[in-house]
């Protein structure tokens, strides 16, 4: 299976934009002053635990996305800093969101490794960029199925780094769609 990290050598790229960069795409023609809670509110709405989280989806572009969550009583400790859960969940759907701009349509990302050394108490809320290299999304533009290393840098308040990740996502063809009987469609 091929895979590649986010230091990868860069190449000339541009692919066709998926369903889900097309449909935030779509959200840049909604006024500007809109658009942050548009965006989270569509975004909470197609994953559910990321709206109860209180994840902010700061920027998102094929090669980039920003989330947040601020440090509020729902996702905190008992020492009152964001939760372990919730660092994991902001660093997951940061690195989910920025392969899921980039699979092809008939595709299917999954999380297949999750690697979280925790470094430090974090100070207030926090905040993770995930990207990937152009040669990353070539890669996943151009197989059905693959591998890509996906780091993310979670920073916060302070400026710091609580925790160190690393994901690896792999896509794989999305299955044929299932008739009532259980059959597959072609079948």
């Amino acid at each position: 299976m091929n895979t590649l990290t986010a230091d990868a050598v860069p190449s000339a790229f541009a692919p066709r934009p998926n369903r889900l960069a097309r449909s935030v795409a779509k959200l840049e023609r909604i006024p500007a002053f809109l658009r942050p809670w548009l965006r989270n509110r569509v975004m909470g709405r197609a994953v559910p635990f990321t709206g109860t989280a209180g994840l902010n989806f700061a920027e998102m572009s094929p090669e980039q996305v920003v989330i947040t969550v601020p440090n509020v009583r729902r996702v905190q400790n008992h020492i009152q800093g964001v939760h372990a859960a919730a660092m994991a969940l902001l660093a997951e759907t940061a690195t989910g969101m920025v392969v899921g701009m980039n699979v092809r349509d008939d595709s299917l990302p999954l999380c297949k490794t999750l690697h979280i050394d925790f470094k430090r108490r974090a100070q207030g809320g926090l905040r993770a960029v995930a990207r990937l290299s152009p040669a990353q999304r070539e890669l996943m533009l151009k197989n059905d199925k693959g591998e890509v290393s996906v780091l993310v840098q979670v920073s916060d308040e302070s400026g710091e780094q609580p925790i160190q990740c690393e994901f690896i996502w792999a896509w794989i063809p999305t299955p044929p769609p299932k008739n009532i009987a259980g059959q597959t469609a072609a079948a």
